[in-house]
């Protein structure tokens, strides 16, 4: 009898580890987004600010040097562009987007919508 509890509170033990990696592996695939989206931004801004590039074509750049999920985001967000504008598209993108940010980690980054409010972009790349 005793062996049998002992071996309940060892497989207690063990799951209950396995699912405290699970949670953390989810809060540093999060924090890793964060940051990526941090620095995209930083480059979108930059390219805006001396390049005068389009954003579409800005999008294409970040998300080659991206990771996966942010890639995808960028990408979707520029496909977007081609029927509607870049807020639109944007605030889209964030919400189809497969990735580990929270709900309102989501907000916060659709804000770049508000700037992007007046810029259309309606032009696809195939002008290139």
């Amino acid at each position: 009898m005793q062996s049998i509890k002992y071996c309940m509170l060892f497989f207690v033990f063990i799951s209950s580890v396995l699912i405290g990696k699970c949670i953390s592996k989810q809060y540093i695939y999060r924090l890793e987004e964060l940051e990526e989206i941090k620095n995209a931004l930083n480059i979108f801004k930059s390219k805006i600010k001396f390049t005068y590039d389009p954003i579409p074509i800005i999008f294409e750049e970040i998300s080659k040097n991206a990771n996966k999920n942010i890639s995808k985001l960028f990408l979707l967000a520029k496909e977007k562009m081609k029927n509607n504008v870049a807020s639109v598209s944007w605030e889209q993108a964030v919400d189809e987007v497969q990735c580990n940010l929270k709900e309102e980690d989501k907000q916060k980054v659709k804000t770049l919508s508000k700037l992007l409010r007046n810029n259309r972009c309606r032009r696809s790349i195939k002008s290139n």
